[in-house]
């Protein structure tokens, strides 16, 4: 009999219809039920637009309230992303915005797309875009910042040509006195990629500018502030129909940061170190000239056909010439002010500097590289030590001493019992090491060095002889015999005991030598105090020749003695350590913050704060003391006379009258400092890569014959030559001016940044050189 098929396909659709219905039916009851609230979020957040509002940044005042960092209102043209999402809308909109906002077509691109046209370089395996975003989604996309109120009028009027195009109200830092001070305040960055995690994490955006460098980075946390927000109903059309006033979230403005710079020291300071780099870089080419340019004298083993120095000029063309004459190159340096009773640094210089605008002024990369120019090598990117301008010298630079370590390697030896002040040491001009046995010695046919010399004397040619003498004569003539026998002793005694620390490093480590200061400032190096494990270290990194001891020597040893060899410090360690001996013995944590304020100080005129309007959150006036030393009269007076009569005199008799190193240049000077000077080795030994230090301190009221000045100043001048020629002169005039004994110049707002200057900023210059003068002297 015959099988009714139509009977049969119906029962399958029947059954398929019942088992959609139960699947249709399970799904709506999934998501009325299980996951109804879930999708009413998603439906409310269609209705809803969050509108973030940035926090106006703090800002920065020096010591007296002037607004060296501050905020200024712009107005940024922006766009919705979902309007530029199809590449067809995008090209189409940028096109036409082009003109108006006076942008490339290819940076509007670039805006969203960060590798547009940028080439294969730019990226990976995969065609990937290695660049990372800018722009944080949840914002509106910005595509000119700064526009004139004439291009927002224009847009606006012909909203219908820009869809989802919009103008927003933001803060561009400005600073007022700009480029001074610009390597303490430092300037603002995009967040990169490398630390984009972190401040996300944090609640910033990731289109916003944060801190790269000085006191803009090392305060962020503090200046940044908090986001606000409003949350508006908008309909199908995307018209915001009302704000939802229980979500709005007020912007938090940041704190202000007061420094403890100030300004009238500040200028002065980069005006007396730049004029002075500039007159090393031009002196007499005359042998009889107290303070020529560095001689290269005939070699008198090569029967004077030849001069000493063979050098590789930049226009030889790689040959060695021999000339006579060779100019500092003075590239550099930095000058540091310190009140030595509270440890604020009152000034801090750098040369070369930079005017900080720059870096909000949005230049090409065209512009930055002739601005800041950097160079390949081996595929990475570098900067010519002597030209690096963003560098804060004070801070960052790697320097040894000179002679300007031996008060604190007197201090040691005396702490330490090595000597006292009464030990009496005959200096015949030279040293010979007595750890070392003779036949191993290079002047017996040996291979180690044990003979080491004072410098030489112009008047005798041959190395200095200064005869008997005590710590305190030492100092004064700043004699490396005596100070080479220290370094010996102290290396001898600390070989007793091998297993206790290194007994010159437990000493220089009390004045802050080889550890960060504490400073609220970036990229503070730590300095660097050897002993066996540093030198091993420093082996080990390829830094010393090969075939190096791992271990100190006391070649080592003798050559920190007078500051050279592998001891380097920072000059704000320098002058934290002469502040530390002017003080009494107080090692103080260096501040520059001076207190932080509660958000939006008022003003008192143009780039001034009201500060006695504004309210002190935190202060840190209060001297933070990280050790105290041991300073008994019969330590502390010794080195207190024998840095006196640095400036002073007298030096002392023996074969002749030695003058000290700073008598001539300081005669008849009416400020009450002791100092000391110091002239580093530079490479090769050519003495036109000498470099220049010096740090003196004002007397307290016990030792003054006039009022106190309670200041450290040291300054370091690379590549400048004798530390009582060129930077001893430059303190000099610090301390004239830090009590009033020379005219400033006003502190004034500075002039808008010239975009289409070359330098990284203008050449300052001291209103008087007058101040500079008498640089005779001895070498040291």
């Amino acid at each position: 009999m015959a099988v009714d098929k139509r009977s049969a396909r119906l029962g399958v659709l029947a059954t398929v219809s019942l088992v959609l219905m139960g699947v249709l039916g399970a799904r709506l009851w999934f998501l009325q039920g299980v996951s109804s609230e879930e999708y009413e979020r998603k439906v409310v957040s269609a209705k809803l637009r969050t509108v973030y509002i940035p926090p106006e940044r703090g800002r920065i005042f020096d010591t007296d309230g002037r607004i060296v960092a501050d905020n200024h209102e712009i107005l940024t043209v922006t766009v919705e992303w979902a309007t530029v999402r199809r590449l067809s809308n995008r090209k189409a909109l940028f096109e036409r915005l082009s003109g108006p906002l006076a942008t490339p077509f290819d940076d509007l691109m670039r805006r969203y797309e960060p590798c547009y046209n940028l080439g294969a370089e730019f990226l990976d395996d995969n065609g990937v875009c290695t660049k990372g975003q800018l722009y944080d989604s949840l914002l509106p996309l910005p595509l000119k910042e700064d526009v004139s109120e004439e291009t927002v009028a224009f847009l606006l009027e012909r909203a219908e040509d820009y869809p989802g195009v919009d103008v927003a109200a933001q803060y561009k830092r400005v600073y007022p006195y700009a480029p001074l001070a610009s390597h303490v305040i430092g300037f603002m960055g995009a967040i990169s990629a490398e630390r984009l995690g972190s401040y996300l994490d944090q609640g910033y955006k990731r289109n916003e500018r944060v801190g790269q460098f000085g006191i803009e980075l090392s305060m962020e946390r503090e200046l940044h502030g908090r986001w606000g927000k409003r949350v508006y109903e908008v309909d199908a059309a995307g018209t915001i129909t009302r704000e939802l006033e229980e979500q709005r979230i007020e912007p938090v403005a940041g704190f202000d940061v007061q420094l403890t710079i100030d300004l009238d020291i500040q200028l002065y300071a980069e005006q007396a170190l730049e004029t002075e780099l500039r007159k090393r870089r031009d002196l007499p080419e005359d042998i009889y000239n107290s303070d020529s340019a560095p001689h290269n004298p005939r070699d008198r083993l090569k029967n004077f056909e030849e001069r000493v120095y063979g050098i590789q000029l930049p226009n030889g063309g790689g040959r060695l010439e021999f000339p006579e004459w060779v100019q500092h190159k003075a590239p550099a340096g930095s000058v540091v002010v310190m009140n030595y009773e509270t440890g604020q640094v009152i000034a801090m210089a750098s040369y070369p500097t930079f005017d900080n605008r720059w870096m909000e002024a949005g230049i090409t990369g065209e512009k930055y590289q002739e601005l800041f120019p950097s160079f390949e090598a081996d595929g990475v990117t570098r900067i010519s030590s002597d030209d690096s301008i963003l560098v804060n010298r004070a801070v960052q630079g790697n320097y040894n001493l000179g002679s300007s370590i031996k008060p604190f390697i007197a201090w040691s030896a005396m702490h330490a019992g090595i000597l006292d002040s009464s030990s009496v040491f005959v200096d015949e001009g030279e040293y010979t090491l007595y750890t070392i046995s003779p036949e191993r010695c290079q002047h017996n046919g040996g291979v180690q060095r044990c003979i080491f010399k004072n410098a030489t004397n112009k008047r005798s040619l041959k190395p200095s002889r200064y005869g008997p003498l005590t710590v305190e004569d030492a100092l004064a003539v700043s004699s490396d015999v005596f100070f080479y026998k220290i370094g010996e002793d102290m290396y001898s005694q600390s070989r007793l005991n091998p297993n206790a620390p290194n007994l010159l490093k437990a000493n220089l480590e009390r004045f802050g030598f080889g550890k960060k200061s504490g400073i609220r400032l970036p990229y503070e190096w730590g300095g660097r105090v050897p002993d066996d494990a540093v030198k091993k270290n420093l082996v080990e990194q390829g830094v010393l020749a090969k075939g190096e001891a791992p271990q100190l020597v006391v070649g080592d040893s003798v050559q920190v003695a007078i500051g050279q060899g592998l001891m380097a410090a920072t000059p704000l360690q320098l002058a934290n350590a002469y502040s530390t001996l002017a003080n009494g013995g107080f090692l103080l944590e260096p501040a520059i913050v001076k207190n932080i304020y509660a958000p939006l100080t008022p003003d008192a005129g143009p780039a001034m704060a009201d500060l006695d309007a504004g309210t002190v959150v935190k202060s840190f006036e209060q001297s933070v003391v990280v050790d105290s030393l041991e300073m008994p009269e019969a330590i502390y007076q010794p080195i207190i006379r024998g840095l006196t009569r640095v400036i002073r005199g007298p030096g002392v008799l023996s074969d002749f009258y030695h003058e000290t190193t700073g008598e001539k240049l300081f005669a008849g000077y009416s400020v009450d400092i002791a100092g000391k000077t110091g002239t580093v080795q530079g490479t090769g030994k050519y003495p036109w890569n000498d470099s220049s230090v010096f740090g003196a301190f004002g007397l307290t009221a016990i030792d003054a014959l006039h009022s106190p000045v309670p200041y450290t100043v040291v300054a370091f001048l690379e590549k400048s030559g004798y530390g009582s020629k060129a930077a001893a002169p430059v303190v000099k005039c610090m301390f004239l001016a830090l009590t009033e004994k020379v005219t400033l110049d006003p502190i004034q707002i500075s002039d808008p940044l010239d975009v289409n200057s070359t330098e990284a900023a203008p050449e300052v210059e001291l209103p008087s050189t007058k101040c500079l003068g008498g640089s005779g002297g001895a070498k040291d």
